[in-house]
């Protein structure tokens, strides 16, 4: 009786703790709300009005502009980044997943930290310049063209850059190592005696990996899954670069809404509401999976 006393008032917080703590937040909640919810907001409200002349907005208060972005024009862009997105993704699971799963089975740490040194190396060097390397391997006369005319293999240079195999393999070289992190953090913290509990019960390697293995690593899974897709669908330095005009994605659309004279700044407000709406979804399915799981 005595020790569950002590441990109440242990655990118990003061009303001068508690307003100690809150005030601790109050950074934080106004870094926040300055620059996370008010531009949110300014977005929004933006996205509802009239565009003027230039840049600048006026009322009434209009639908027109969501209207145009779920219209035949715009629409089309926007699935088209979710498909990319989804490919990356997917991409990056299936490549990704062995990888984690190689590092995390090392038993010898260094041999781990050199493995997780080399995933994380590409981070060294600018992102956009990393961009530019790929412009430079993927061109008419770029590294892959020249060896596979020097052997032969083709007679003519193939159109590897500008288009959407271009964009994804930038993607999932840029997104890569944050897929291979979170799974090799699950990896990791698994117990690989209950793999061969499961193969003392019968199951063969296959029935081990889907029962077994990958429900256990499933969340390091879904976060690099988060971690890719997010960032993916409003990627737009890659497709700019790698795609061109056949790379358009959702990111440079409204990037474009947003510059020159011809600005409009509802439109381009209304596509990203659009684009936080899809990434909320995406969110929330996510994080559906995973309790369930």
């Amino acid at each position: 009786m005595a020790f569950s006393l002590e441990f109440s008032r242990s655990t118990s917080h003061s009303p001068r703790e508690r307003s100690r703590g809150a005030s601790l937040a109050v950074p934080a909640i106004l870094w926040l709300g300055i620059f996370f919810i008010l531009p949110l907001l300014i977005v929004l409200a933006y996205s509802v009005m009239t565009r003027g002349q230039g840049a600048v907005v006026s009322l009434p208060l209009t639908l027109e502009h969501y209207q145009r972005t779920f219209g035949s024009v715009y629409f089309p862009v926007i699935l088209d980044s979710i498909l990319v997105a989804f490919i990356t993704t997917v991409v990056c699971v299936i490549v990704g997943y062995p990888l984690a799963f190689f590092i995390g089975t090392r038993s010898n740490p260094r041999a781990r930290q050199i493995a997780l040194f080399l995933v994380i190396l590409p981070f060294w060097t600018n992102f956009l310049v990393r961009t530019y390397a790929w412009q430079i391997i993927l061109g008419e006369e770029g590294t892959i063209n020249t060896f596979l005319m020097n052997l032969n293999l083709i007679q003519e240079p193939l159109q590897l850059l500008y288009t959407d195999g271009a964009v994804i393999i930038g993607l999932v070289y840029g997104y890569l190592p944050f897929m291979v992190l979170p799974i090799y953090t699950s990896v990791e913290r698994f117990e690989f005696r209950l793999v061969e509990a499961g193969h003392d019960l019968g199951g063969n390697d296959w029935k081990v990996f889907w029962r077994v293995v990958l429900p256990l690593t499933l969340p390091g899974v879904i976060a690099g899954c988060i971690l890719v897709f997010i960032p993916t669908i409003g990627a737009f330095v890659t497709p700019d670069l790698l795609g061109g005009t056949q790379g358009l994605m959702i990111g440079n659309l409204i990037q474009r809404q947003f510059r020159g004279t011809g600005a409009n700044f509802p439109l381009g407000s209304a596509i990203s509401a659009v684009m936080m709406g899809l990434v909320m979804i995406s969110l929330f399915i996510q994080s559906r999976v995973g309790s369930r799981r």
